[in-house]
Parts: structure tokens; sequence; C-alpha cells
């Protein structure tokens, strides 16, 4: 179980702060305890069941684990996947995204990256499918890295470059 303050990764929303556990009485179900999440980067309040499995939760990584994560960044030699059709691509980024992992999420992101810039050199435009996904992709990264390292989201792009340039230059 959760506690309150605690951060947690909540399904395809991103990460979350349970700010409270509370009993909810429901007529002819009974009651339930619930955890009610606040996004850290969407206006919203989610109730959800302390015994749900119905959507994916975990507490964030620990900034250790961000770190030796973006440590491992210039290793990765992440392809392009380029899918036959759209529902293919999809369905190939959206296994990426269910697994809930940021190791996932970081090769998604720097295969779309490759990708687009594959596709900028050949001048060919690039997909809604792989920009919507690169989105979400990074969303999700860059929230959970933000909360980790307890940085500003919007400082996660540069944050990351600086780190993976000072790891190539003492490498």
């Amino acid at each position: 179980m959760y506690e309150v303050g605690q951060l947690v990764q909540y399904g395809g929303t991103g990460v979350c702060r349970v700010e409270e556990i509370k009993v909810q009485d429901f007529p002819g179900v009974g009651q339930r305890l619930y955890y009610v999440l606040h996004p850290l980067y969407k206006a919203c309040v989610i109730s959800v069941p302390v015994d749900s499995d119905k959507v994916f939760m975990r507490p964030i990584i620990s900034r250790e684990e961000a770190e030796r994560l973006i440590a491992r960044i210039p290793s990765l030699h992440c392809q392009a996947f380029h899918g036959r059709a759209a529902r293919d691509l999809a369905a190939h980024y959206e296994a990426l995204l269910e697994r809930h992992d940021c190791q996932d999420w970081i090769e998604l992101t720097m295969s779309i990256h490759a990708k687009k810039e594959s596709m900028q050199q050949q001048k060919r435009r690039f997909g809604s499918v792989d920009e919507r996904f690169l989105k979400q992709g990074e969303d999700l990264l860059f929230g959970e890295l933000a909360a980790a390292l307890d940085i500003p989201r919007e400082e996660v792009p540069g944050y990351i470059a600086a780190r993976v340039e000072s790891l190539k230059e003492a490498g």
C-alpha cells in the first residue's frame, strides 16, 4: 500500500502524488478504500480503489536509478521501427509504453527520434503516429525523471544532454 505524499507512476497519466487515502461508501456495494491522486503535470484529481488492478501503478524510480538510466544512454543503439500499417506501428509503440518501464521509454523515444532524423534527411514527412507516441513517451519519461531527480520537467532534456555529453567526454 502506498503512503500519503508518495510519488507513483499511474498508468498513462504519469507521476502522481498520493494526496489522501480515504474510505468511500457506495450504496449496495459497501465501503472501499481509495487513493486520491494528484498528477504532477496534469490538472485533475484521480480516485482509484486501493485494491484495483485495472490501471498500472508503481512507485517512481529513485534518483540513483534515474542517474543509472541516463548513464546508459550513450551505449544504447535504438533502431527506428517501420510498420507496414499505422496500426502495426501503434501496436509496437503501445506495447513499449504499457511496460511502464523507464528503460523502455528511453528506447522508444530514442528510436522515434532516430526515425524522425532519418525522415528529415530523406525530406520525407514524419508520421502523426510517430509524433503522437514520441510525445507520450517523452511525457512519461521526462515526468518521472523530473520527479526522481527533483528538477523541473522542462529542464530534463537539457539535463540529459549535459550528462550524456559529460559521460562521452569522460569515456
